[in-house]
């Protein structure tokens, strides 16, 4: 017997990623409800070979699914997750609504699986920040193998981690810069994002650093470790699909570039393509549509006692958001949390 698996915001990016990776990876669903708000009932989205019409959120009865993957949003998730997990229905929210909340898990399968058995308190599991995920994929094994003290980053995201308005905004830029006399009007960014790169990713806090670099700070703490010091500078880039980021990392004690690129080979999630060589190296096109993420430019950083920097990408709607999502659900089957059989 397999299980009931509802998605909500299922015609949004990560909602259509979702049902994608859903099927590509076979979880074992005896069916899977797409859902969303009214004005959306009836729209078809894909799952596998099929086509799955929407239905309304406000009127499904929850307690007939096992998993409800969410991706609407924190405003939905603040008033819909409660009342889906109290239905008896797991939650795993892609929003940042429940990630700091102390009795919500953080999860990214690859870095702390055992959080997991926190669900229990309130039914709710919390997907991390699509910046946050790539990173603590790579930090994991070397914090494992030489303990992490410190980490500088600085990242390049992609308009596809704002939404499908940030992507068409992108395009219809683009292409006015080869209109002669076409002005460039931007809406969901501060400032023109075409051919330009905006240092702003959420809203500013008091401290002069923006929410999306609060986020990395107090995520890489949660999952990973509470006492490594974190800075971040997030950027969002004219680039369509996946983030990059460059990491300066300072470790206790001393860790080779060769050695750090062996452990990494052999870490869960990640691929290493680091060729000391015009091309060799990964850029977010390369990443676009996959699993993996990947680590590039693996090298002594000679400003620090113990040190690397390195290069992380990755598809952000994937390892991001629908993928982690996913594979928060294939833990907690795995690991019969879910007290049925696939």
């Amino acid at each position: 017997m397999g299980y009931k698996v509802a998605i909500v915001g299922a015609t949004g990016n990560v909602g259509r990623e979702m049902l994608d990776v859903l099927a590509d990876r076979k979880f074992p669903a005896d069916e899977v409800i797409p859902l969303a708000s009214r004005r959306s009932i009836g729209v078809e989205v894909s799952y596998g070979d099929r086509r799955l019409k929407c239905r309304d959120l406000e009127t499904f009865d929850f307690s007939q699914a096992d998993f409800c993957l969410m991706s609407a949003g924190s405003t939905v998730s603040k008033e819909w997750s409660p009342r889906i997990a109290a239905k008896g229905c797991t939650v795993i929210d892609n929003s940042s609504c429940w990630r700091y909340d102390p009795d919500v898990p953080l999860i990214v399968p690859e870095v702390n699986a055992d959080a997991i058995i926190g669900f229990s308190k309130k039914n709710i599991i919390a997907n991390p920040n699509c910046s946050t995920a790539q990173l603590v994929v790579a930090l994991k094994p070397l914090h494992d193998h030489a303990r992490i003290k410190r980490v500088v980053v600085s990242t390049y995201q992609s308009v596809s981690g704002a939404g499908k308005e940030a992507m068409d905004e992108l395009w219809s830029q683009t292409k006015g810069k080869y209109v002669p006399g076409q002005e460039v009007e931007a809406k969901k960014f501060p400032k023109e994002i075409a051919f330009n790169c905006i240092p702003q990713i959420d809203v500013f806090m008091e401290d002069g650093y923006t929410k999306e670099e609060w986020k990395m700070v107090a995520e890489t703490k949660k999952i990973l470790d509470p006492t490594i010091k974190l800075t971040a500078t997030c950027v969002r880039v004219p680039v369509f699909v996946s983030h990059c980021e460059a990491v300066n990392i300072e470790f206790e004690r001393d860790i080779e570039p060769e050695e750090a690129r062996e452990i990494l080979r052999e870490a869960p999630g990640i691929g290493v393509v680091d060729k000391r060589e015009p091309g060799g190296y990964v850029t977010p096109v390369e990443a676009a549509g996959e699993y993996t993420t990947f680590v590039s430019r693996v090298r002594a950083d000679a400003t620090v006692d113990s040190g690397l920097v390195m290069w992380i990408v990755c598809d952000n709607l994937l390892k991001g958001a629908a993928l982690n999502t996913t594979q928060i659900a294939e833990t907690m089957v795995s690991r019969g949390l879910m007290n049925k059989a696939a």
